[in-house]
Formats: structure tokens, sequence, C-alpha cells
């Protein structure tokens, strides 16, 4: 029987090569790549049918490709883990703690939510994290524990909003209270809020809604009506 990319022969079933990366999520020049460094990537060999197409047994695909998942788990989970939890780091060491090459692949998830800002003369903005948080975002991307909620306090007490301990959020606020006592509607403070801060205009977007979550469920009268 034959389903597009896949194939039985006997009792076996067996992928072409789109059917190992639809079988793996991986794209198709992955697949080529992992083939041609078998030597190295432990790809297993193929074979060919009556009609010269070639095929890779499906048990030996599952078995090669969970192997590489987890070689590339063990890979993310060699963090520094040297230092006081309690210092913090700017954007260079907080990659280097993580085994990244540069600051500028550091994930959003980290980028986002800073444990300290601070505006230099010129403008910018200086980030910096505590060490144990860039510790549990490194951890989250290997799914060993969230870096959301303690474990166990499913039941405990929530923080009002996503932002809530994030020192950008006053700046937010403050630019949502001049809007409306100035009567301007919010179209376009997103883009105000990220120039302001210097941060990305998706970034901006969910610190204003915060923001007005927090205001709502904090403080009703903080903000006037529009």
């Amino acid at each position: 029987m034959t389903d597009m990319a896949r194939r039985r022969f006997g009792r076996r079933v067996a992928l072409d090569r789109d059917g190992v990366a639809a079988h793996t999520g991986a794209a198709r020049s992955t697949v080529n790549h992992w083939h041609l460094h078998r030597q190295t990537t432990g790809f297993p060999d193929g074979f060919t049918d009556d009609g010269g197409h070639e095929w890779f047994w499906l048990d030996q695909i599952t078995t090669f490709h969970t192997a590489h998942q987890a070689a590339k788990l063990a890979e993310l989970t060699q963090i520094d883990r040297d230092g006081d939890p309690d210092e913090l780091v700017g954007s260079g060491e907080a990659a280097r703690i993580m085994r990244y090459s540069s600051y500028r692949n550091l994930p959003d998830e980290l980028r986002d939510r800073p444990d300290d800002v601070e505006r230099l003369s010129d403008g910018r903005l200086r980030r910096r994290w505590y060490r144990r948080t860039v510790w549990a975002i490194a951890d989250a991307r290997t799914g060993r524990q969230s870096t959301g909620r303690t474990p166990g306090s499913a039941t405990g007490p929530r923080k009002p909003h996503p932002y809530a301990d994030d020192p950008r959020l006053n700046a937010a606020l403050d630019l949502l209270r001049a809007a409306r006592a100035e009567g301007r509607g919010e179209r376009g403070l997103g883009a105000e809020l990220a120039a302001r801060l210097g941060i990305a205009p998706r970034t901006a977007q969910r610190l204003l809604a915060a923001a007005e979550d927090a205001a709502d469920a904090v403080k009703p009268a903080a903000l006037p009506a529009t």
C-alpha cells in the first residue's frame, strides 16, 4: 500500500524523504543534511525499491529522531549555573550563561521581563536580570519547569497581571493617564511607548494592555474616563 510518502513492505513501514520530513517535523533540506552527513548524525541508511525509489524504515527513523531530540535537549541544559543567583547581569552575560553566541539571540521571554531597567544618558535602556531569572528561563526552554509559577503554588495567590513586577509598567500607566486626560484616543500609544522605552512594538502593546488591566483591577479610579 502506498500513501504519498509512506509505503508498507511486508509488515514494515518505510518513508521516503518527504515522509521523513513529515514524520519528524523537519524541513526537507534538514533531512537532506542528516542523510548527507549520516556518518556523524547517525541517520539510518536507506534502500531502493524495484523502481529505484529511495526509502527509509519508519522504526529506524523514529529511533534516530528520538536520539537526535535528546541530544539537542542535552545541549540546552548545559548552561552556566555558577555565581550568585541574586546578582544582576546584563544582556551579554545573560547570553553567555544561556550558551548563546550573541545577546541578539536572547529569547523574548527574557528580553520582555527585565528585573532592572536603567535609562542611560543617551536615552537608551540598560536591562538586567538576576542570574536566577536567566536560569529559570533557560530551564523553561527544556521543559524542566515553568517560570510563570513556583511548582506547587497553583492554588496560591496570583499576580493581577503578567507585568506586575515590570518597572516599565509605570511608564505605560503614565502614558495612558496622559492620553486620557488630554482626551486622546489610545491609537498610536503602542508606537509612542515603544519609542520612549526603546522596546519592540509588540512588547509595548502588551505593557499597555497590562497597564489597563492593572488600573481596572487595582486602582479603578486611576484612569479618567474618556
